[in-house]
């Protein structure tokens, strides 16, 4: 960086290199709308006011802010890599994601978060990392990688690194278990990202005083407001599952405004494609009455001020320019993207290209036995826990249902509502197969099977036929992860995502296309209408930190006892 050409552009000495003539810009630090030129040296913004460039480019007085920034964002639940990624979201206007990947490091430790750095080292969207602090999530699972509080600390201080991933894992740290406090303490400088679904009262204190910052998962406004006076953080998240932005932006004034961030969390390219990426969680906080202004600086300075992301999240001298273009105060859709003064994107369409990064430490990721694969629920009891979904939400409800059993076993019967769901360990060749019942998803007259199960991602099979589950599963096994959707007891389709089980570099088009599909058949099979995301819905049954009920490869799951329970009901 030439500090003395930049100076020398902030005067008006010499001209800029790029100049945006006669813009609205969008102040979030004066929270006003402000009229006049941007001067950019060497991507970085020199001055504000009335500057001459050698490259000109006339605004024509549309609106001009900050780069978008998504405050917490598992790449990985996009199926795309970095940077396919980039290129769906650069368009909507987001520049910058702090990035969880836990869900590749769940799979393959740390060379996968060193495959997530490498693949985004070089598109135009700072991906900064987060280190993922649970892998495995709990110890009532399989995942593929552990990773201990030495690791983390080895890792911390790496470029991209802004600290520490989501604890999960609120009851060990409620409950003082010794390795969550490890990690915790080894990035004790660094920001700590929280989860912590429905923690209140004297259990949110123990949590904050451990040095939590961060929440992404409150569903309710009086939950928002309480984390918020304990000094956190408070992320209101729309995903393609999770959608609870609407019901905290009741909670939303001047005086909490600077805590108060946006998210995707896991979000479908279908649904970024249709709905927008953070420019969505903008517009919606403008048509429910946030002022404009107010709604951006949640998507830029505060997320920024955060996470501690230097000269990003502003228009003013010292700032990247990165910036978005848009007209519409209403409803936010940029025209033009700036990534540090260079032109990234034009009416949707991304104006860079990526190049894949080749890494075997992440491929040929899903073994298991297929002679070992049996889908047969054993039952002496007709009185079952039965997984109930809630619409819009991660969590899910604790059913008691009579179900039939036939010779000691569960018999499915038609039109019950009530659906078979296993979880196949595919790591380490345990042989481990959970197995659990589920209404509330609709599919019949086949099966879906998926190696995206939050968070350990061990494969997923979810059907009303034994052999069309099983046919799902062996198809993974195949092409080595992704997704595949049985009917009429043949293969309908499949989408191959050869990096982890989790994501492929193959164009976006691709993905959006073979989704679609598949979505598409997955509803004419009954898959419930009130289901936003079939794919993502079914990923999440297996995360056991999210409450009610929940299925791992090692059994049925109560996340309020935290504990592995039978299926049937047992007598108090």
């Amino acid at each position: 960086m030439d500090k003395e050409k930049l100076r020398r552009v902030a005067l008006g000495i010499d001209k800029a290199a790029i100049v945006l003539k006669n813009c609205k810009i969008v102040n979030v630090f004066s929270g006003l709308i402000e009229t006049g030129d941007i001067a950019i040296e060497e991507g970085i913004i020199a001055g504000i006011g009335k500057y001459e460039g050698i490259t000109e480019t006339d605004m024509c007085f549309s609106y001009v802010s900050p780069g978008l920034i998504d405050g917490h964002v598992h790449i990985e639940s996009s199926m795309l890599s970095p940077g396919q990624f980039a290129k769906v979201i650069v368009p909507l206007g987001t520049t910058t994601v702090i990035a969880d990947p836990h869900e590749i490091a769940n799979v393959c430790g740390l060379s996968g978060i060193r495959f997530m750095l490498e693949s985004s080292a070089n598109v135009p969207l700072d991906v900064r990392i987060m280190i993922p602090s649970c892998v495995p999530t709990t110890v009532f699972e399989t995942a593929g990688a552990s990773i201990n509080a030495d690791e983390i600390g080895a890792l911390k201080n790496e470029k991209s690194i802004v600290g520490l991933g989501e604890m999960m894992n609120y009851p060990g740290v409620i409950g003082g278990d010794r390795e969550t406090y490890r990690k915790l303490y080894v990035m004790a400088d660094k920001m700590i990202d929280g989860h912590a679904p429905g923690v209140t009262g004297e259990e949110l204190n123990a949590y904050v005083l451990a040095g939590v910052k961060t929440d992404h998962e409150a569903t309710t406004a009086m939950e928002l407001r309480e984390k918020v006076s304990r000094g956190m953080y408070v992320h209101l998240r729309e995903g393609s599952v999770a959608k609870n932005e609407e019901t905290l932006l009741k909670a939303v004034n001047k005086d909490n405004l600077s805590r108060l961030m946006f998210c995707t969390d896991d979000k479908h390219p279908e649904d970024i494609r249709k709905e927008g990426h953070i420019n969505h969680n903008v517009t919606m906080a403008i048509e429910n009455g946030l002022d404009m202004v107010d709604a951006i600086k949640m998507a830029t300075i505060n997320t920024a001020t955060c996470y501690n992301l230097k000269n990003t999240g502003g228009i003013a001298p010292g700032y990247y320019a990165d910036l978005i273009v848009f007209d519409d105060p209403g409803k936010i859709v940029p025209r033009l993207v700036y990534k540090k003064g260079q032109l990234v994107a034009r009416d949707g369409k991304a104006l860079f290209s990526v190049i894949p990064t080749d890494d075997p430490a992440v491929e040929k990721t899903v073994r298991f036995d297929p002679e070992r694969l049996n889908f047969s629920i054993p039952l002496h009891k007709n009185r079952v826990h039965v997984i109930g979904f809630d619409k819009d939400n991660l969590t899910t409800r604790k059913l008691t249902e009579n179900v039939r059993v036939e010779n000691g076993y569960y018999r499915q019967e038609k039109n019950s509502g009530i659906l078979k769901l296993a979880i196949v360990e595919r790591h380490r060749m345990t042989g481990n197969i959970g197995l659990a019942l589920v209404r509330g998803y609709g599919l019949k007259g086949g099966a879906l099977a998926m190696t995206i199960a939050h968070d350990s991602h061990n494969m997923v099979v979810i059907g009303d036929d034994d052999e069309a589950m099983r046919k799902a599963a062996l198809k993974l096994r195949e092409i080595q992860g992704g997704i595949a959707l049985v009917y009429g007891n043949e293969i309908f389709d499949y989408l191959q995502l050869e990096t982890g089980g989790l994501m492929t570099q193959k164009d976006y088009h691709y993905v959006e296309q073979k989704l679609e599909r598949m979505s598409k058949q997955a509803r004419k099979m009954g898959v419930d209408p009130n289901i936003d995301d079939p794919f993502l819905a079914l990923a999440f049954l297996s995360l056991p930190v999210i409450p009610e009920l929940k299925v791992t490869d090692k059994g049925l799951f109560d996340v309020n006892k935290f504990k592995i329970i039978p299926l049937e009901v047992m007598e108090d």
